[in-house]
């Protein structure tokens, strides 16, 4: 582990693994889109690192100003439209006063889109700022820096449909209505079990989640080399029009 990562080992029976993930916010197999174009989409983006700047582009003072002073890390998702499950991810990280994007790739949030109060079933991933803590799969920790927990309890039912079996093989924890420190599949939700709850970053299955944002495996695995606890990385989420505002 670099920069003093540590892992979690959990030990957890299949029929646990069930009770678990039939709670959580991503779980439950929604009905995959037919002739989903975002399945095309989901592309490793090798783009060499942009120009420094003032600030991450494309957020604007409202959530711009709830960005932790000490964040050096800051992962933006924008979504194509309010109603679409389908947007782009682009991690940025500040060396001095300067912004820099390091990688983009594409990705999938909710399959009903975004919302500024999301609830529990509502297919909607929702918008704001949130701090990333602790991550966890089926896999073992690849080089994580986050606080990781490999466990069978992240595993999908198999019940679900075929292509969903393994979005829970690399999990980071988006820190909505959850117990920061604890790992993500930790069911306590301190704003009501109605606001949802297990929102995290996983693999992809090729279409949208039910609240989650997704990405290919080579894209999880960058994210949990990169993310340093020590430079308290952020994830803004949103719409194009929401993270604007």
């Amino acid at each position: 582990m670099r920069n003093g990562g540590t892992v979690r080992a959990v030990a957890a029976a299949v029929g646990g693994a069930l009770l678990v993930l039939g709670a959580a916010g991503c779980g439950g197999a929604e009905k995959p889109e037919k002739n989903d174009p975002g399945a095309a989409r989901v592309q490793d983006d090798r783009k060499a690192p942009e120009a420094a700047l003032k600030r991450v582009p494309g957020v604007g003072d409202r959530l711009w100003q709830r960005v932790p002073a000490e964040s050096r890390q800051v992962l933006l998702v924008s979504g194509e439209g309010r109603d679409s499950a389908d947007s782009d991810a682009a991690l940025y990280t500040k060396k001095g006063s300067a912004w820099t994007r390091e990688r983009a790739w594409p990705t999938h949030n909710g399959r009903k889109g975004w919302t500024t109060d999301h609830h529990e079933d509502d297919l909607r991933s929702p918008v704001g700022v949130f701090t990333l803590s602790d991550a966890g799969g089926v896999l073992a920790a690849p080089e994580a820096r986050l606080p990781y927990t490999e466990s069978a309890a992240f595993q999908a039912p198999h019940y679900w449909k075929k292509s969903y079996w393994h979005d829970f093989d690399l999990v980071i924890a988006i820190d909505y209505n959850r117990v920061k420190g604890t790992p993500p599949t930790d069911q306590t939700r301190p704003r009501g079990q109605s606001k949802g709850g297990n929102i995290w970053l996983h693999m992809d299955h090729g279409s949208g989640t039910s609240a989650c944002v997704s990405q290919s495996k080579a894209d999880m695995e960058y994210l949990l080399r990169t993310l340093d606890p020590a430079r308290h990385p952020v994830v803004v989420m949103g719409d194009e029009a929401d993270l604007k505002a």
